[in-house]
């Protein structure tokens, strides 16, 4: 099962209403994936330093005081969003630096993402309480995905949520399930790719990690995906500039997809997309099995 919910800014006016309509995508696919939620929005990118979506296994952490240690050894430290067991950190410093003093120094935080404009909310159960506790429909964004777990091949942790984020300013969304994601694991991790879950869904995620890392643009290492990872998917991408969609040869996994002059939207289920304004003269169609589409704000004029 799972839901699929993504949405692409092309205006202004549709940025400054992002988070409320991706909210509303995603309730509409909440019976699809009842376990757990999660959403990353791509928002309001910092000049220096980076953005740590960090997520904490107890039951509640001070932040701010969290910040104050961090700020003491390696420079200014700001929370951003407060959640309890979740939290977004503004820093000063390069995010592998941020993510090596909190391994150092903490032993029940972990880093589900990071870069200049990601921020990622996740949380076990259905969506809508994550994004009321969340304010997402507050938030304005360039762009967003966000998913609806229904778990077959890993337990229902908030952990095990997607999206799943292995790179800066990457994340994926999958419905489907991958067949050799095992071997391909240990394949990535010779290679310098870590992973916190069991989730085959971060497997692919880290395979895209990998492939950018060696110099490969988003479009090629899609186009290596099709080679190397078995099984049935529709993957939804994200960067700092905008996100892309893949569905394996066989394409089994519902998938539907629009634009207007305001917005471009991927959903497992057309209702998703219903909501959007001026979803009724969208152009709508099937994404075709093996093909990439990817829409990038550098090609958007404003």
């Amino acid at each position: 099962m799972c839901g699929i919910a993504g949405l692409f800014a092309k205006t202004v006016e549709i940025e400054q209403q992002l988070g409320r309509l991706i909210a509303e995508m995603m309730e509409q696919l909440a019976d699809r994936g009842p376990d757990s939620a999660g959403l990353a929005l791509y928002r309001e990118p910092v000049s220096i330093g980076a953005k740590l979506s960090l997520l904490c296994s107890t039951d509640h952490v001070e932040w701010t005081e969290l910040s104050r240690r961090m700020a003491a050894d390696i420079g200014d430290a700001e929370v951003i969003v407060d959640h309890g067991q979740h939290a977004i950190l503004r820093v000063a410093t390069d995010a592998d630096v941020a993510r090596t003093w909190l391994s150092e120094h903490v032993v029940d935080i972990a880093v589900v993402g990071s870069g200049q404009s990601i921020e990622l909310h996740k949380r076990v159960g259905r969506p809508e309480a994550m994004l009321a506790d969340c304010g997402i429909r507050n938030l304005g964004a360039t762009h967003g995905l966000g998913h609806t777990r229904m778990a077959t091949e890993s337990r229902v942790t908030t952990a095990g949520s997607h999206p799943f984020s292995t790179g800066e300013d990457l994340c994926l969304v999958h419905n489907g399930s991958l067949s050799n994601h095992n071997r391909l694991r240990r394949e990535l991790q010779r290679e310098g790719v870590s992973f916190a879950t069991e989730n085959d869904s971060e497997v692919a995620a880290g395979y895209l990690t990998w492939k950018l890392r060696d110099g490969a643009t988003l479009d090629q290492a899609l186009e290596s995906a099709l080679e190397d990872l078995d099984g049935f998917y529709t993957f939804a991408v994200g960067t700092r500039d905008g996100f892309a969609v893949l569905r394996d040869p066989i394409a089994c996994k519902p998938a539907v997809m629009a634009e207007t002059d305001g917005w471009v939207a991927i959903a497992s289920e057309y209702r998703a997309i219903a909501q959007l304004p001026g979803a009724s003269d969208a152009e709508v169609w099937e994404p075709e099995p093996a093909r990439i589409y990817s829409w990038s704000h550098a090609a958007v004029p404003q």
